[in-house]
């Protein structure tokens, strides 16, 4: 459902690094029904480029949703320069696959990686009401660039922050921590993860000796949000998926990662020619 852009006014918006940015936008229809691991579709002006974005949390109450987003193309530098009291255009949602949410036996581990710790919010937080043990991981490569910390802390029973310079937390991969969990915990029932496709290959193959339960949620490499461009094709255990619309969460064991991976990298020459910076595996 679409609403006119005179509703989707922005109430707040906060710099959390030097290029990641939160937006609280009215949306009140939007609050209501989104569930964990949903994402909406905004073009901040008329003519602006449709942007899709992991709704990061939502007051169904009070009627907003909440967005965070890395600067990493015209659009999201468009829309960095809106401020509290601006208009988004036009906001569609939401959008895709909820996440599945259940009591496990055992704890569940949500790892987040760069600004990916801003979708794993909303599932970690539904797993900790649905009873769930929930234990945390972010990674960042600096403390600086660390988000949602204070949100996190207040509901996981274990945070646990690594850092590539040891400036926050551990020094070390996202990897370390989860590795070390599967060894010592007797049973766990489910690790979800969302970053950078290339942590997220990793903490499959931490995983996989374990026969442990992983669900990758693939939405930073989403460019339209309708399956039309074909930027977000996956290959989900032999067959051609879509994250916009068939996912964005697939079994992590399933994924076939070379693939995923390589076909990024096939944006590199293109992206010289053009000096543009593609935005495939960097947004949320």
């Amino acid at each position: 459902m679409g609403y006119n852009f005179r509703m989707n006014k922005i109430l707040e918006k906060v710099q959390l690094s030097p290029d990641v940015f939160s937006l609280k936008i009215e949306a009140k229809h939007i609050a209501q029904a989104r569930k964990a691991g949903q994402f909406i579709i905004l073009m901040a002006k008329p003519d602006g480029e449709r942007l899709p974005l992991t709704i990061a949390d939502a007051n169904a109450d009070e009627g907003w949703i909440l967005i965070i987003f890395q600067t990493v193309g015209e659009g999201t530098i468009k829309l960095a320069q809106l401020n509290a009291g601006d208009h988004i255009a036009h906001l569609l949602g939401p959008l895709g696959s909820p996440s599945h949410i259940e009591k496990y036996d055992g704890p569940v581990i949500c790892i987040g990686g760069g600004v990916g710790v801003a979708p794993m919010h909303p599932i970690a937080k539904a797993l900790k009401a649905a009873g769930n043990e929930v234990i945390i991981i972010i990674g960042a490569r600096n403390k600086d660039l660390i988000i949602m910390q204070k949100e996190l802390e207040a509901f996981a029973d274990q945070l646990i922050i690594c850092t590539d310079d040891g400036s926050a937390g551990r020094k070390a991969l996202v990897t370390e921590p989860l590795k070390e969990l599967c060894e010592s915990l007797p049973h766990i029932g489910e690790v979800f993860t969302l970053g950078p496709p290339i942590m997220m290959k990793f903490c499959e193959a931490v995983t996989r000796p374990f026969n442990i339960p992983t669900t990758a949620s693939l939405n930073t490499i989403m460019i339209d949000g309708t399956g039309m461009c074909g930027g977000c094709r996956v290959t989900i255990d032999g067959e051609t998926k879509f994250v916009c619309v068939d996912g964005p969460e697939f079994d992590a064991h399933k994924v076939d990662w070379n693939n995923m991976m390589m076909r990024q990298q096939s944006y590199k020459d293109f992206e010289a020619e053009t000096k543009h910076k593609c935005k495939i595996g960097l947004n949320t």
